[in-house]
């Protein structure tokens, strides 16, 4: 038997040194390296054994394409965000904050998918947590099985006597292999865990689901080059206060990154919200001032976002800028082009700006919103239910046109709004082919005679 030994393993990188360092000499980072107690022994359990073939380098234009389909996915938000569906062999990483519905999204998913037959591994719960689990979601499928294993190598064994079609792991950070000798969720197990499954869905062609655990700075546990070997990231956020939790794509080799799925967490499990503007606004019959609505994009999916503002006199002598949702920054940049373009008296008066919902917005098209909430409330004059905003403002005052304005006109339309105020700069835009009326402004002065006229 060989003798334990200790080394030190950068988090980010996975770089192995025998001493302490302050920065890692791979990716140069400062204060990741943690301790680990290792064994140098030779491999008796083989990890996967899958059909292997020897590669030959060929010209790029002879290889084969092949027109493999993707999954479709009964979770619409999901396969939206994963770009269409789920690409058969791929290996994704499924992160998200403990308690924000990791494990419940998934085995919902795993219970919806009727057509698939589908192998739900588990190292943190037992059966019958699972199964309780699934009865307060109130779905049913033969073809998904459970199993409560943390070693690799089992987990490999019954997936072949098993044959899936998907397979997910509940979660890496559980996981340990025969082959190294450190404790589960280490960064050796994490990362030799999650390249052995990389090798099985390579070589299956059967897509992998990983949850992952968040650290207390926000980011994956392990390492980070975790983060580089796996297909597609994924990261579930939402504040535990609020019901509604959204899933975005940090890295996807097979679509795009900027999609967005919502869902609202209820009883019964997670919710689709398939038209998040409903639930972006508020439903009240009295008019209040500070209330603006403004039209952004995320990813390619338009919605319509409340935007309050609140302004009062400093009571302290310093004024106060806070700001939930939005940038503070951009925020003080509005201030200052108000008080200096357009006259609006501001530095004295504190200002508070929020974002409903629990969402955070950086889209520049929602500037023009939160100008006329701040005007709104400092005025104390309220902007009428039906009328949305959709510009970026210029440091001079100008009204600047933003990119896919027609999406968001044709959502404003589609939600009752009867005038929609964008910039006169907007090119090939049509009036007639929209029922809404179109408030077209160059300056900030015009946006306010048409909305407090």
């Amino acid at each position: 038997m060989s003798k334990l030994r200790s080394a030190f393993f950068c988090q980010n990188c996975g770089y192995e040194t025998p001493k302490w360092l302050g920065k890692c000499p791979s990716c140069k980072e400062w204060n990741t390296f943690v301790e680990e107690l290792i064994e140098k022994t030779v491999p008796t359990v083989v990890a996967f054994s899958g059909v292997t073939k020897n590669a030959k380098p060929q010209p790029l234009q002879d290889v084969e394409q092949s027109d493999q389909q993707r999954l479709p996915l009964r979770d619409k938000e999901l396969q939206r965000v994963l770009g269409g569906g789920l690409v058969p062999g791929s290996l994704v990483l499924f992160g998200g904050e403990p308690g924000i519905g990791k494990s419940t999204l998934m085995l919902q998913m795993a219970i919806q998918e009727t057509q698939l037959k589908i192998l739900y591994v588990s190292g943190e719960e037992s059966e019958q947590q699972i199964r309780m689990r699934a009865e307060r979601i109130g779905l049913e499928n033969q073809q998904c099985y459970i199993l409560t294993e943390t070693n690799l190598q089992n987990i490999f064994k019954q997936a072949e006597d098993t044959q899936p079609q998907l397979l997910v792991i509940d979660s890496i950070q559980t996981l340990f292999s025969s082959n190294i000798e450190s404790s589960p969720g280490s960064i050796s197990q994490v990362r030799e865990c999650t390249a052995q499954l990389l090798r099985y869905a390579k070589q299956t062609g059967i897509p992998v689901f990983l949850i992952g655990h968040i650290t207390k700075e926000g980011t994956l546990a392990g390492p980070k080059v975790l983060e580089h070997m796996v297909d597609t990231v994924l990261q579930f956020e939402g504040d535990r206060n609020h019901v509604y939790r959204l899933l975005r794509s940090i890295k996807n080799r097979f679509g795009s990154t900027n999609e967005l799925g919502i869902y609202e967490m209820v009883g019964s499990g997670l919710r689709q919200v398939e038209n998040p503007s409903e639930i972006l606004i508020t439903n009240t019959d009295q008019t209040l001032s500070g209330v603006a609505i403004g039209a952004t994009l995320e990813g390619l999916r338009p919605m319509l976002i409340e935007v309050q503002a609140l302004v009062s006199t400093a009571a302290y002598g310093t004024p106060q800028r806070s700001s939930t949702g939005f940038d503070v920054k951009r925020l003080n940049m509005l201030l200052a082009v108000m008080e200096k373009r357009c006259g609006f008296r501001l530095g004295a008066k504190d200002v508070f700006l929020n974002i409903t919902g629990g969402i955070k917005v950086d889209d520049p098209a929602i500037d023009l919103a939160v100008v006329a909430s701040v005007l709104s409330s400092n005025a104390d004059l309220p902007i009428d239910s039906k009328i949305a905003l959709s510009a970026e403002v210029g440091l001079s005052g100008e009204i600047r046109p933003v990119n896919r304005i027609e999406q968001r006109i044709f959502e404003a339309e589609k939600l009752g709004f009867e005038r929609i105020v964008i910039s006169k700069y907007c090119k090939g835009i049509d009036p007639k082919r929209f029922k809404i009326e179109l408030v077209q402004c160059g300056k900030i002065e015009e946006v306010v005679k048409a909305l407090f006229a």
